[in-house]
């Protein structure tokens, strides 16, 4: 039997101080499983995935104690299932 993979895509959106919207754009450039997808007015809107909730919330808390950061709040999740590859074809489950 197959084993079936998760995959877990979250969106969230990140409130600034006045004036560290730089600095913190800049430590989000530093996590691999981030990707930020907008800024403006001390607003940053980003996209964190990784392999379970857990790994979603645990990215959210770190960033949530960055400098300069007053909330970070998700917004959405959603989970990709994956099967692996079974008697050489390959099926998707969603």
């Amino acid at each position: 039997m197959p084993e079936v993979r998760r995959h877990h895509i979250s969106s969230a959106v990140i409130a600034a101080k006045p004036g560290c919207l730089d600095a913190v754009l800049a430590a989000l450039a530093g996590f691999e499983n981030v990707e930020v997808h907008g800024a403006d007015k001390g607003k940053v809107v980003i996209v964190i995935e990784g392999p379970s909730t857990g790994v979603l919330g645990d990215t959210l808390m770190r960033i949530s104690v960055l400098d300069g950061v007053i909330a970070a709040n998700m917004v959405f999740e959603h989970v990709e299932m994956e099967e692996d590859e079974a008697d050489g074809q390959r099926t998707d489950a969603a």
